[in-house]
């Protein structure tokens, strides 16, 4: 045996209580489960008063870039996660040629950064994957963007699809699937993905569903419209016969407050009828998104340059201003936007750096000028390039989704910009610490099963998720009583206290606390195809 976890409190990703064992592993797999002290190997650990349980499933994760760019990957190693997923929100860099690839890396600054030098050798799902496989931190699966897929075959336009562009974009999906993605996600209130119908996504959904994925829609509002938005989206699901995992699924400005029964109980009804549902949440109250996000849709058809043209039109900026601040834009969930609720976190100019951290409002305030013109001139200079915060959650909506029976945990977590959400440092060990010690919202095994074995299950992994005889060697330790996230809002980059001990197919990631910098993990592909 190569390594030996001796004494361990298992606690087995299953929801099942807790046990006292040994746990061996041998060429990155989990050997043998025995009573304490009845194995030997090369390295024997003692566990001692440890939690072990298997490495926790970022089930939606924005590291596409920084998982390669930066690949000691300390962000998610360092909070327990072995396997993440890629490719959310319907926007991301596979498939595409090389103009939509120029598009989405100024597009994208905000969520990924436009490294210097970084060496963009791919073009397909299937070169993607192959590059991840040239040494990444963690595992991780992907999720054809249905946005990328538009641009490839529609653009930029707000229009249905023609008969031979949809053809175009189910081709498209099927190859991603077929070249080893695990399903399709949607960016329905960014462009250009929110263009398209609900028929267009049912037609996507079913090239989805044959070829074993599940559809992962950020839907058309978490705002007004929240639960009409869920609503598509179960029907959806409904009508393709595709399973149905909604990204980030929160109920949030004021309009929501209190309103999570309403969403799992239109959930709850749809399992019911045969649909196959699960979610995922991050336990915190603030979003994080790009600041143009908030724009109306049509402001930003015909891509880039179109859009900065209409920002710098005095006509356009006042209809801008009114669908922003006094009707709600499409891109800000149909909810005017109380600019004290906006955050600016991250940036691109270094002259603009005093911006971050403080609301759009006060920035305003500070300068003289309206919030709007703060909010248009950034967004020029930025070339759309800066990060917000939204301050819209609500504490009873994220207990009461997380207790969800389909609850997955994902980080939604951008690691660039000046101050970057503390989820992207601190989502797993918050519920941990946080949500089952400290509060008790959910148990340890229950916690546990959320963020471990029910993705795992999400994910159609058929040998992770759990601590099992055979499964891969994917296995964090941490210390119930001390496990805690330490990322702020101020300081958002800090690792966790409490897990001393992470690995990755086997191989120590984090070892006594100390980051190893070991690229064990590849990509997850869409099962029945070899890595």
């Amino acid at each position: 045996m190569d390594l030996l976890l001796r004494g361990a409190t298992i606690v087995d990703g299953t929801g099942e209580p807790a046990r006292r064992g040994d746990v061996a592993v041998h060429e990155g797999r989990i050997a043998a489960i025995t009573e304490s002290g009845t194995g030997t190997a090369a390295r024997v650990l003692d566990a001692g008063d440890l939690v072990l349980a298997p490495g926790f499933i970022d089930m939606h994760a924005h590291s596409d870039l920084q998982i390669l760019a930066n690949p000691d990957h300390l962000a998610k190693v360092s909070q327990g996660v072995t396997s993440e997923v890629l490719g959310q929100d319907g926007l991301s860099y596979a498939p595409v040629d090389d103009e939509v690839l120029a598009a989405l890396r100024t597009q994208l600054a905000g969520w990924n950064d436009d490294p210097a030098g970084f060496d963009w050798d791919w073009r397909s799902v299937g070169e993607y994957l192959d590059r991840l496989d040239r040494g990444i931190a963690v595992n991780a699966a992907y999720l054809v963007p249905q946005g990328t897929v538009r641009m490839l075959a529609v653009g930029w336009d707000d229009r249905p699809a023609t008969e031979s562009e949809l053809d175009r974009m189910k081709e498209l999906v099927a190859t991603g699937l077929r070249e080893g993605a695990a399903g399709m996600s949607s960016g329905l209130t960014y462009t250009p993905g929110m263009y398209a119908s609900t028929e267009e996504l049912v037609a996507l959904c079913e090239v989805v569903g044959a070829l074993g994925g599940f559809y992962s829609p950020h839907h058309r509002s978490y705002g007004a419209g929240a639960l009409e938005a869920f609503a598509e989206m179960v029907d959806v699901s409904r009508r393709s016969g595709c399973p149905l995992h909604l990204a980030h699924a929160t109920m949030n400005f004021s309009v929501n407050k209190g309103k999570a029964p309403d969403l799992l109980r239109l959930l709850d009804d749809a399992a019911e009828d045969g649909c196959d549902i699960t979610l995922d949440t991050y336990p915190y109250l603030p979003g994080a998104t790009y600041l143009s996000a908030l724009l109306p849709s049509w402001s930003a058809e015909g891509g880039l340059d179109a859009t900065l043209a209409r920002l710098s039109d005095v006509d356009d900026r006042e209809r801008i201003r009114v669908a922003i601040e006094e009707t709600g834009s499409d891109g800000a969930h149909g909810v005017p936007i109380d600019w004290d609720s906006i955050e600016i976190n991250g940036v691109r100019g270094a002259e603009r750096e005093h911006l971050v951290g403080h609301s759009v409002a006060e920035s305003a305030r500070r300068q003289g000028v309206p919030a709007a013109d703060l909010f248009f001139d950034t967004l020029i200079a930025e070339r759309l390039g800066t990060s917000c915060l939204m301050h819209v959650g609500h504490e009873e909506n994220v207990r009461a989704i997380m207790r969800h029976p389909a609850h997955t945990g994902g980080s939604d977590g951008l690691l660039v910009g000046t101050r970057p959400h503390p989820r992207a440092w601190g989502t797993f060990p918050r519920y941990l610490g946080h949500y089952v010690r400290e509060l008790g919202v959910l148990g340890l095994e229950d916690c546990v099963a959320h963020l471990t074995g029910r993705a795992a299950r999400r994910l159609r992994l058929p040998d992770r998720g759990l601590v099992r005889e055979g499964f891969a060697a994917d296995l964090v330790l941490f210390d119930p009583d001390t496990v805690a996230d330490t990322s702020t809002f101020e300081e958002p980059r800090q690792a966790a206290t409490g897990i001393p001990y992470v690995f990755v197919n086997g191989v120590a990631a984090i070892d006594d606390g100390r980051p190893t910098g070991t690229l064990a993990g590849h990509s997850l592909r869409n099962p029945g195809r070899a890595r």
